[in-house]
């Protein structure tokens, strides 16, 4: 696990963004590759579509993660004595992306939002669309993060992050380790970047 921990600056547009050492090493990773594609799973934002199509990628859009966020009544079935969260209602919100076809998914705090028991499909969803040497990036909150799960994070430049800065609603479930994070991703590689948000940036290799 890597102790680097990001800076906050003032970028051009007069926005207050984090500096990102997971980003400048995913990008180092994609450097020789030209026209990278990437599936954005946050709200669609104008500045990460403008960003990543400066750096010549293909860019797929779904919003994942607002649903989660709302807590969409579609995805639950509640006729039972327990809720059952329904994935397959949330995975119909990915577009169609050939297997092993992309560079990079941007989950954001997704995996943070989901049921744990949900996380293994989800993720298996996710990193079959990933070619080989293809980066999952996302957050996890450390313990002390108890809120902030409405936030919303964009791409200010390609190693900036930008936020909402919204910190009221309370995360729904347990902190997922990184041990629990690499069991998630057996056959690849976890790298692990601290920052002062309380939260870890995360990028599981293929």
């Amino acid at each position: 696990m890597s102790a680097n921990r990001n800076q906050e600056g003032v970028t051009k547009s007069g926005k207050l963004a984090t500096s990102s050492r997971a980003l400048e090493w995913l990008w180092q990773h994609f450097s020789t590759v030209s026209h990278p594609q990437v599936l954005d799973c946050g709200s669609a934002r104008q500045a990460t579509v403008d960003v990543l199509l400066g750096r010549g990628s293909k860019v797929y859009l779904a919003d994942l993660l607002t649903p989660v966020q709302r807590a969409d009544p579609a995805l639950w079935d509640r006729s039972g004595k327990h809720p059952v969260f329904l994935l397959d209602e949330l995975l119909k919100q990915l577009p169609d992306v050939p297997p092993k076809s992309l560079s990079a998914v941007f989950c954001w705090h997704l995996l943070d939002l989901v049921p744990h028991d949900s996380l293994p499909a989800l993720v298996g969803r996710l990193y079959a669309l990933l070619g080989p040497g293809g980066v999952l990036h996302g957050f996890l909150r450390e313990p002390s993060l108890t809120q902030g799960a409405e936030a919303t994070w964009w791409l200010e430049t390609l190693t900036a992050l930008c936020n909402t800065g919204a910190d009221r609603e309370p995360f729904p479930y347990p902190v997922l380790t990184n041990r629990e994070m690499e069991r998630l991703f057996p056959s690849g590689t976890v790298k692990t970047f601290l920052t002062r948000s309380g939260r870890r940036e995360v990028l599981a290799v293929k």
